[in-house]
């Protein structure tokens, strides 16, 4: 049942981290349906998924890093500066989020209520989005601040995607759709990394509950890794395919019929 349950999450963790329907609010959905602890109290099994969904995003834009890594070393590369420079920006609110809102985020994210409401509000972004079809704009200061703000709004509602909130931020400020999806997913990679770093550095100081994290099999967190890992790829490389062909509705409708469902589930449970 271990190998089952550790396989079950990478495939809900890999699928929803990329594709814009919330990875949080459907493991909160799935940890109350289905009665299956999806981990995030386990230390090395949450280290795992965040590495192999990070490893997927690197494997697809793995040209786009180089190029920017290289552009960086030679100091003298404008456009690498750039981007840099906006994927920095977009990280603030997010960091700020993450760093004094810890408490109120934890308890966000056992309420379904809100896991429902973020869901609609998906749904609308991802809506209104799709209608948008003058799309031939380039990243800014400006916007790249308030795709971040999209960001930390995501970190904070279960719900709230965060690749579904931030690409139809940057679709609704008129950035061109490749370039939209390829920022949002990049900007996330140093903010997975350091959460993975954090929850390292707080095991390390015995701020958090290792002895369930051991006793999870090897085999266990290789299936985990292994089907985050495979599904990152598809739904990162799919998610990319859909925005450049404008289709976030269908997205939309989903977002829309999951979370009036949620919200139903929670009146009549209660």
């Amino acid at each position: 049942m271990e190998e089952l349950k550790a396989l079950i999450v990478g495939i809900v963790q890999g699928f929803t981290e990329f594709l814009p329907v919330s990875s949080s609010g459907h493991i909160v959905i799935a940890q109350e349906l289905l009665g299956l602890d999806f981990g995030e109290e386990n230390l090395t099994f949450a280290i795992v998924l965040h590495c192999a969904t990070a490893l997927s995003t690197i494997v697809v834009f793995r040209s786009d890093i180089i190029q920017i890594l290289k552009g960086l070393l030679k100091f003298n590369d404008r456009q690498a500066i750039n981007f840099t420079l906006y994927v920095i920006i977009s990280m603030i609110p997010a960091a700020i989020a993450g760093l004094f809102f810890l408490d109120t985020l934890e308890a966000l994210f056992s309420n379904l209520s809100v896991v429902g409401c973020s869901l609609l509000i998906t749904a609308l972004l991802l809506y209104f989005a799709d209608r948008q079809r003058s799309n031939n704009g380039k990243i800014s200061v400006y916007k790249a601040f308030w795709i971040g703000a999209a960001q930390m709004m995501a970190a904070i509602l279960p719900g709230l995607s965060r690749s579904g909130s931030t690409i139809a931020t940057a679709v609704m400020l008129k950035i061109d759709r490749t370039i939209a999806a390829r920022f949002s997913f990049l900007m996330v990679l140093p903010l997975i990394m350091g959460a993975s770093l954090k929850k390292i550095l707080d095991g390390a100081a015995g701020n958090s509950s290792l002895e369930s994290a051991e006793a999870m099999s090897a085999s266990a967190l290789a299936l985990g890794f292994v089907a985050a890992f495979v599904c990152g790829l598809i739904a990162c490389k799919w998610m990319i395919a859909l925005v450049k062909q404008a289709k976030l509705v269908y997205f939309s409708y989903y977002c829309a019929i999951v979370g009036i469902s949620v919200l139903l589930y929670t009146v009549f449970a209660a």
